[in-house]
């Protein structure tokens, strides 16, 4: 496990020693705090007029503006995923830094769940812009707090699945670029599923839905917590490093 930390912790301070943590949480915060504000004042808009009309009702914040919003930060993290982890192992690879890698003592389990977990700290950093967004909610109004850490887990447990994927695709190459673009059109395809399949009944089209990471972050996004959720984006998970490690294997028979 010792291996495994010291892997990570090399890993997360490389996206600090250049621009991309900053530019990625930059972006997702900017990005966010816009999508805070667009809802904050629709919701202010409608409960304005209900007002007029003599309707007015208590806003739910949960409802009305945070799980909209942690739905929205679900489609950003398509985008933020492909930049995080298109350097794992092609940057290796173009450093030639992956031979010694390989030939050193460390297992090839060590290194990929170093680098994934490096991978996962960035975006649980990324994820904690949001976080301070949505405490301001909490400052001024009385949102029901246990619906919003359940979006979060389901946000880390998506993140962590095309995590894992993309630091499979990052082996396969050692252009950084062609891997991000590879990463983004894979997640943009697993996200894409459950609009293909949403009015079919066939067998087919209900397995390509139960694929989409979309129909399981839903419940996620709603505050409810279903156990064939986690499992399946844990399975996800699982299944990405697998595909890394006989990746890695196959590298360190031809190096």
């Amino acid at each position: 496990m010792k291996q495994v930390l010291l892997i990570c912790n090399k890993e997360f301070k490389s996206y600090f020693s250049s621009p991309i943590a900053y530019l990625l949480m930059a972006f997702f915060g900017l990005i966010f705090g816009y999508g805070l504000y667009t809802a904050t004042y629709q919701t202010m808009q409608m409960s304005l007029r209900s007002q007029m009309m003599g309707g007015a009702q208590p806003i739910n914040l949960n409802n009305e503006i945070i799980s909209p919003l942690l739905g929205f930060a679900s489609t950003i993290a398509l985008f933020l995923v492909p930049m995080i982890t298109m350097r794992l192992i092609a940057e290796e690879k173009k450093t030639g830094t992956i031979e010694l890698l390989l030939t050193s003592p460390i297992k090839d389990y060590q290194i990929i769940l170093g680098k994934w977990m490096g991978a996962m700290a960035l975006f649980l950093c990324v994820l904690a812009m949001s976080a301070i967004n949505i405490a301001m909610l909490f400052a001024w109004g009385k949102p029901d707090w246990q619906p919003v850490l359940v979006a979060y887990l389901g946000l880390i447990l998506q993140g962590g699945c095309l995590l894992a994927i993309g630091e499979f695709i990052s082996t396969m190459t050692k252009n950084q670029i062609i891997a991000g673009g590879v990463t983004f059109f894979v997640c943009l395809l697993l996200w894409l599923l459950s609009w293909s399949t949403a009015f079919e009944t066939t067998a087919t089209s209900q397995v390509l839905n139960y694929l989409s990471i979309v129909t399981h972050f839903d419940n996620f996004a709603k505050g409810l917590l279903d156990s064939k959720d986690v499992i399946f984006y844990v399975s996800m998970i699982f299944f990405g490093l697998f595909l890394t490690s006989r990746s890695m294997e196959s590298l360190r028979w031809r190096a």
